[in-house]
């Protein structure tokens, strides 16, 4: 099945096959939380792979409002794309067999490069050349050894983006690296709540300046973001009108301290279980 680059030119948009495309059940991701089917979908002869994930199979949340996962993953899609770095795969919101929920583009996964070369355990208590720290993790016979993550340009920018939309669960299943040097994020359910809620194994850059590139990449998200604006119409449709204004105040500080943000102390920096 083809990848985002890979619909035949000419043919539909990949969002088109993802909204308008017929949906078929092909199986289910049980290692997921909530209900994740895995799907074909078939549009004007164009056919792929696909991830739904209806709302009526989302657990509740007692920090976000009910059955409003799927959309804040759509929003999360339409924030990246307004980015410029195509770091989460398209996404929309449609009916499906088992109602209203998300539907996204099924990456298949780079079998050269895998988590492993993303994150790693390591006994030092320095990383070593091309790695940054994350904190010590216990590992078996209570044992510890320090959680390092590369130090790679995709994941500084996943790092921002995460920093933007709030991501609240940004584990090293989340990552997936795809063919050609490409990296996605996954799983942005637990995304813009108000409250600060960032929690990732991404902490590698924390307090250190952003590179000239995020800086204009946010210049132009703030004003992707002015009221009246297609990004704000939009995520108006996904998520609450205090939670675009978070949104904005968020991209604001980060321009105004030029800096990675640090954990708060409020709140449990690093997701569980990490990977």
């Amino acid at each position: 099945m083809p990848a985002p680059e890979r619909i035949p030119p000419g043919s539909v948009t990949v969002t088109d096959l993802l909204a308008k495309g017929e949906l078929t059940v092909r199986g289910r991701i049980r290692e997921a939380s909530n209900a994740v089917l895995y799907c074909s979908v078939a549009y004007e002869g164009v056919e792929a792979h696909c991830v739904y994930k209806p709302v009526a199979g989302e657990r509740p949340l007692w920090d976000f409002p009910d059955g409003t996962l799927a959309q804040r993953e759509v929003a999360a899609y339409e924030v990246s794309e307004a980015t410029g770095w195509a770091l989460v795969p398209p996404t929309v919101l449609r009916d499906g067999p088992y109602g209203q929920g998300m539907c996204q583009l099924w990456i298949e996964a780079d079998t050269g490069e895998d988590a492993a070369q993303l994150l790693a355990l390591v006994e030092e208590d320095e990383p070593g050349e091309g790695w940054k720290a994350i904190g010590f993790a216990e590992v078996e016979e209570g044992r510890t050894a320090l959680l390092v993550h590369a130090d790679d340009e995709r994941l500084r920018r996943l790092a921002v983006l995460d920093a933007v939309i709030n991501n609240g669960d940004r584990k090293g299943g989340h990552l997936l690296a795809a063919p050609e040097g490409r990296l996605y994020g996954i799983d942005h359910g637990v995304t813009f709540n108000v409250d600060d809620k960032l929690r990732t194994l991404l902490w590698g850059w924390a307090g250190e300046p952003l590179t000239d590139e995020v800086l204009r990449v946010l210049e132009r998200l703030e004003d992707a973001l002015a009221d009246g604006s297609p990004l704000a119409t939009r995520l108006a449709e996904l998520i609450t009108a205090a939670e675009t204004e978070a949104v904005r105040a968020r991209v604001r500080e980060l321009r105004r301290t030029g800096r990675h943000p640090e954990p708060s102390g409020q709140w449990p920096a690093i997701p569980w279980p990490p990977v």
